[in-house]
């Protein structure tokens, strides 16, 4: 078994931690399985082999090629030729599997597709390459819907895989703010606070952070003690906008810009929030809401992209019109006019790890793996 992927172990975003999960599921499916072929091997373009790490993937089956495109490919494919099953998970990465179906005939190809890379314009080939040859696992059902809908995919050949939580995710088994954290950014418990935890592109304007910006002013005059928490790595240009806006709708005092928060640090953040807002128009499923959902924060989402999977269709959460301000701010506004409490906040971290615990994601991809390989016009 083949699984090549683009990053998994030097970057941070949504799809290299799905690729690491998907690593650690591979490595124990392969761990119960005899035969030779199903042996893991996991090839990335960008990471190098010693950034590996050892607690998803053994060190003995991954190997990175630090950007190296030639030498990637070169042994992508020739790796490929040994394995029965090639797992790409990226679209960008099926000429190689083109590549290989021209040898070796019998080959078990499946794309991960999550999102807005495959709700694009997609090459007449690779389209007509996949319809062919490929099965689809798609994270949500609204990218299964848009594959089918937009490119003319089977549905018989997509199967739902939903996002899980990291099983190294540090779950809270109490829900109270953290002192030091309030310290930090002198907040008390009078204080409603919001929190977006995003990555903050220039090049991603769909995130709905602007918007829910603009609904900071109209919700002071019932919540004068209301802070926005918008948290993310930005790049230059998109922090000089940030800025630029959050001065000019004049609320320095009420939003607090902060980089990107580490691994140690994210349940920390989720606990400090009474709400997670993030009303995206683009999400293939969204992560960082099961990971809030899992710490206790109730959550808010765009109701028009994958966000739906990921809040169980309105279960986990909350699910507003991302284009539509006046519903957003008054989402906001009921919630906060409704007591939470500690009795909330663990319910709604045992729904939300009732459904995507890793565990459960283990037992689909083993069961998926286990299907039957499909046999394509």
């Amino acid at each position: 078994m083949l699984l090549l992927t683009l990053k998994v172990f030097s970057f941070t975003g949504g799809i290299e931690k799905v690729s690491r999960i998907l690593s650690k599921a591979l490595q124990e499916y392969s761990t119960q399985s005899n035969q030779h072929k199903s042996e893991l091997k996991v090839i990335s373009l960008c990471d190098k082999s010693s950034e590996v790490d050892q607690r998803y993937c053994q060190g003995s089956h991954f190997k990175g090629f630090n950007g190296n495109k030639i030498t990637f490919s070169i042994s992508a494919f020739l790796q490929g030729l040994q394995k029965d099953i090639i797992i790409l998970s990226h679209i960008n990465l099926i000429m190689i599997a083109a590549l290989i179906k021209i040898i070796s005939k019998n080959k078990r190809f499946i794309l991960l597709a999550h999102g807005i890379e495959v709700w694009r314009d997609l090459k007449s080939w690779k389209i007509s390459f996949i319809k062919k040859n490929v099965e689809i696992w798609a994270v949500s059902q609204h990218t299964a819907n848009v594959l089918i809908a937009k490119h003319g995919f089977q549905p018989a050949q997509i199967k739902v895989l939903n996002n899980c939580i990291d099983p190294y995710f540090n779950i809270p088994e109490s829900f109270e703010k953290p002192d030091y954290l309030k310290q930090r950014h002198q907040l008390t418990d009078e204080h409603p606070i919001i929190l977006t935890v995003s990555r903050l592109s220039s090049f991603e304007m769909y995130k709905g952070y602007d918007t829910v910006i603009e609904c900071i002013r109209p919700l002071l005059k019932d919540f004068p003690n209301l802070k926005y928490l918008l948290a993310g790595k930005a790049d230059f240009g998109e922090k000089q906008r940030l800025l630029q806006l959050i001065k000019n709708q004049q609320l320095d005092h009420q939003i607090i810009l902060l980089d990107y928060i580490s691994d140690q640090e994210l349940a920390d953040y989720f606990k400090l929030a009474d709400l997670f807002v993030m009303p995206s128009k683009k999400e293939g499923f969204g992560i960082v809401f099961i990971e809030a959902a899992a710490c206790g924060c109730p959550v808010m989402a765009g109701n028009q992209d994958g966000s739906s999977d990921a809040l169980l269709n309105g279960e986990l959460g909350i699910l507003v019109n991302p284009d539509h301000q006046k519903e957003i701010a008054d989402s906001i506004a009921g919630f906060f006019n409704v007591k939470q409490t500690e009795d909330k906040a663990r319910q709604l971290q045992k729904r939300c790890l009732d459904h995507f615990n890793y565990e459960v994601y283990r037992e689909k991809v083993f069961g998926l793996l286990n299907q039957t390989k499909l046999q394509f016009q």
